[in-house]
């Protein structure tokens, strides 16, 4: 059994001409309860203002929860910010800081929504909100939950509102792996970036994931990773530009939870992007990825020395 995080409000209304599939959470939520897997479901509430206010634009936060975001920042954000949307924009958040603290006490949990990677300071982006990343981030060592975060990103966008809004923060650590020519055109700085080329399929992403992740982690020490689950490195994505297989994404997944299973360090997974105009498709991928992180983690033990480290 392993946890996971999904409120009844992920699922919000479609906005009028919006490209998001606004029911790929619901998907995602009904084939976890279909898949006979043994799951441990919570429920979280939205995250308080004030925190979000902690790495976004005070204005900007009043404008998305009053909705009424302006029109030039919707057009970046992708759709409409209504009343329904702006609920489900500080749920998200919330989600991800229970799945943080759930993970922390068990080792693992998944967020079924979130990953809203582009969000900057001042304007959402790139069907992003809020950076629920970022405010989990900053929430968990700012109350000394944890003295180290680690935020891995592996959607094949790069991370760059996360980058931006932890950049000089004690205690965050960044490292997104992404498709160098795509979205977003102008990257920010993570701790590490590995911009990779156009049609990378499986066996080189690996090889060059584990070669630039391993000493990151080694380095940094992290107490607890945030992890950007995105399945958009898919071959037959609408808006990737790498050839992962299906295979590829389970190996991928397999290949985090191994690195952090072998150093004890705990793992909240949200979900990332994952884009196509099959929904289902796409939910499927999605929930391949939970299911093979939320396996390996049920069937794996941490390491002593580094649980030790951890609670000493």
């Amino acid at each position: 059994m392993f946890a996971v995080v999904h409120h009844p409000d992920y699922v919000a209304p479609a906005s009028a001409r919006s490209g998001y599939q606004w029911n790929k959470n619901g998907l995602v939520r009904d084939l976890l309860m279909g898949s006979g897997t043994a799951i441990d479901w919570h429920e979280p509430a939205p995250m308080p203002a004030h925190w979000i206010e902690a790495v976004h634009d005070p204005d900007y936060v009043a404008e998305v929860i009053e909705a009424r975001v302006p029109a030039h920042k919707e057009r970046r954000i992708g759709f409409a910010v209504t009343p329904l949307v702006a609920r489900r924009a500080q749920i998200v958040p919330g989600g991800t800081w229970l799945a943080a603290l759930i993970a922390i006490e068990q080792g693992f949990a998944a967020n079924i929504a979130g990953g809203s990677h582009h969000a900057l300071a001042d304007t959402g982006a790139g069907f992003c909100v809020f950076n629920d990343l970022a405010i989990a981030a900053v929430r968990l060592t700012d109350e000394r939950r944890v003295k180290q975060v680690l935020i891995i990103d592996c959607d094949v966008h790069q991370g760059d509102g996360t980058a931006a809004l932890t950049a000089g923060r004690p205690g965050i650590a960044t490292y997104s792996i992404h498709a160098d020519k795509n979205f977003p055109a102008r990257k920010a700085r993570s701790t590490v970036d590995v911009a990779l080329p156009d049609g990378l399929g499986d066996d080189d992403y690996l090889a060059i994931l584990g070669e630039t992740l391993l000493p990151l982690i080694d380095r940094v020490a992290p107490d607890l990773i945030l992890y950007q689950a995105g399945v958009d490195p898919f071959e037959g994505d609408r808006l990737g530009r790498l050839k992962l297989s299906v295979t590829g994404l389970e190996r991928r997944e397999q290949l985090i939870a191994e690195i952090a299973l072998d150093r004890g360090v705990p793992l909240a997974s949200t979900l990332g992007g994952g884009y196509g105009l099959d929904a289902m498709e796409v939910a499927h991928r999605h929930v391949a990825s939970i299911l093979t992180l939320g396996q390996a983690f049920a069937a794996g033990r941490p390491s002593e020395g580094r649980t030790a480290m951890r609670h000493a």
